[in-house]
């Protein structure tokens, strides 16, 4: 909840502060996608990144989250993934990826990943919209 009190307290400011200031700060408008995405890049820093390199290559404990999205579940080449990922015919949308940082092995009996769950709401919407922007290296 603390990440949401950040940013409604961003918008809060919007409102009370003398708008020409408060425009220098931040800009002509605020982009509530960008906010979202970059709480989401903090939380990745300090939940994900430990196991899950950003750049395809790096050694990890994890498999790269890049492109994720709209990927299906147990399917990013050159990672030993449980069976139980693999069979569960998952796809990452939205509100998979929500679900399943909310508390993956809840969500697939017998996955792998060692995870502490994430119970907070907006962290997780936060997290989603970062991932979003990780897109699949091209080949």
């Amino acid at each position: 909840m603390k990440r949401v009190a950040l940013l409604f307290s961003a918008l809060f400011l919007a409102g009370s502060a003398d708008n020409a200031a408060f425009a220098q700060f931040i800009g002509r408008s605020f982009d509530i996608t960008a906010a979202e995405q970059a709480a989401g890049r903090k939380l990745f820093s300090d939940h994900c990144a430990i196991c899950h390199a950003q750049v395809t290559g790096t050694r990890a404990y994890g498999p790269t989250l890049n492109g994720v999205a709209g990927r299906a579940a147990g399917s990013a080449a050159g990672f030993p993934y449980s069976d139980a990922l693999k069979k569960s015919g998952l796809t990452w949308t939205d509100e998979n990826l929500r679900k399943w940082i909310a508390d993956p092995s809840h969500m697939v009996s017998g996955t792998l990943m060692p995870h502490p769950a994430i119970p907070d709401e907006a962290e997780r919407v936060y997290l989603v919209a970062y991932l979003k922007t990780l897109k699949a290296a091209r080949r």
